[in-house]
């Protein structure tokens, strides 16, 4: 079955063959699951087939289960809130899968659809008629480095991809939070924040942590990252709103040599050590978030979740 192009938010489209959907469903939820089975049940009366899985997936199940066919998933569905679309987004980055996902026992969420459309199935009438478009959504990409205290040589450890943040903050085992973070941006020495922590934003990621810190709400299309600190201890550090190509270095300089943590889209990535620092830049491809033309828009999102009051009419 061919349906329509797929349109982008800059207008380009393509064709997409939608004969294979994964379904990723909010794991400990009833009605999450429950919602799934309904959708696999609504595809498959189109003729389309369907892979299913709950969310507290790893890496090897889900390689697991799209080895089984000869092709990937021409769309994925997620079921539940922003955090069950995080966890998705950064699994599937490699695959480059457009993601449909809608606010399936949670609160109103900025990166889901309302439930609406697929309770009354209407989403599949939109997608047919070419009534949405594909927001490519910036990701970060985390690069660890080790440098060897003897010959000073530099090596790339391993990486890591987020839709909404990285974060810095001191381990649980240390008496105070307090520390000392260094950040550069594009070989220049910017600023060392003493505080609680310092987190690295995307547009999109800037309504999640950053924006509960203090910092600036950036539209999710706009090509930006924001820096903010977590609790800064001078009042002079304030959040930063920087182009998304830049390139951005954070070191741990605790006198004390206390141990930072680094943490991805809320979940803990590895401690950065006084011989290491991270590199945070723009991954080399986006998240693709599929967005239905008669969705909840943007701003009516902000109204809704920050309370803005107001005569609106």
């Amino acid at each position: 079955m061919i349906w329509k192009a797929l349109t982008y938010s800059n207008g380009n489209k393509y064709l997409m063959k939608l004969s294979l959907v994964l379904i990723i469903y909010r794991s400990k939820s009833t009605i999450a699951k429950e919602t799934a089975s309904f959708c696999e049940n609504l595809l498959k009366s189109q003729k389309i087939a369907v892979i299913r899985l709950a969310s507290n997936f790893d890496n090897k199940t889900l390689q697991k289960n799209l080895e089984i066919n000869d092709y990937l998933p021409d769309l994925v569905i997620v079921l539940g809130g922003d955090g069950t679309v995080l966890k998705s987004s950064n699994a599937l980055f490699n695959f480059n899968i457009p993601i449909l996902s809608f606010n399936i026992g949670g609160n109103l969420g900025f990166l889901t659809q309302d439930r609406k459309f697929l309770i009354e199935k209407s989403f599949i009438d939109l997608i047919k008629k070419d009534e949405f478009k594909i927001d490519e959504r910036t990701m970060l990409q985390c690069n660890h480095y080790e440098i060897n205290l003897i010959d000073k040589k530099q090596s790339k450890i391993s990486e890591f991809y987020a839709l909404n943040d990285f974060y810095f903050k001191s381990i649980e085992t240390d008496i105070s939070p307090t520390n000392r973070i260094r950040i550069e941006i594009n070989n220049e020495k910017v600023n060392e924040y003493k505080g609680d922590g310092l987190i690295i934003s995307s547009a999109t990621g800037s309504t999640a942590y950053s924006m509960a810190a203090g910092g600036p709400i950036v539209h999710p299309l706009i090509n930006a990252f924001v820096i903010n600190a977590i609790c800064p201890m001078s009042l002079s550090s304030r959040p930063i709103v920087i182009p998304d190509n830049s390139n951005i270095v954070i070191k741990n300089i605790n006198k004390e040599k206390n141990c930072l943590q680094l943490w991805k889209d809320g979940t803990k990535c590895l401690t950065l050590h006084e011989n290491e620092y991270c590199e945070i830049i723009k991954a080399d491809k986006p998240a693709k978030m599929v967005s239905l033309n008669d969705n909840i828009s943007y701003y009516s999102t902000l109204i809704e979740k920050l309370e803005w009051r107001g005569n609106l009419s």
